[in-house]
């Protein structure tokens, strides 16, 4: 069974370990990367099948991949500052991100 995802994209976190916000752009239901990345980078070992996040990181040029074990929502909801917000997101409002809309075709 597929736990739910606790957190939504467009919205501001905190990593609890490494101590920096960011703003999820993207949600895997459970770990989708390589067992290669996953022993090199995730050290704590967090569930591999539980939701994962993809965030872009406040202050940095650079996102990451992780468990949502290490993220809590953040208490600050200034915005962002990230050069790839554009990418993602509309805007910027209530404390929350808008996505661009998807299409199909």
């Amino acid at each position: 069974m597929i736990k739910q995802a606790k957190f939504n994209i467009g919205q501001i976190v905190d990593h609890n370990k490494f101590l920096y916000r960011g703003v999820i752009f993207g949600v895997d239901p459970i770990f989708s990367l390589s067992e290669q990345w996953y022993e090199q980078v995730a050290k704590s070992r967090p569930p591999k099948d539980e939701p994962w996040y993809h965030v872009l990181v406040d202050n940095e040029g650079h996102s990451t991949y992780v468990a949502e074990k290490n993220l809590n929502q953040s208490h600050d909801h200034s915005e962002i500052k990230h050069p790839n917000l554009g990418q993602y997101f509309t805007a910027y409002k209530n404390g929350m991100y808008i996505s661009l809309p998807v299409y199909k075709q």
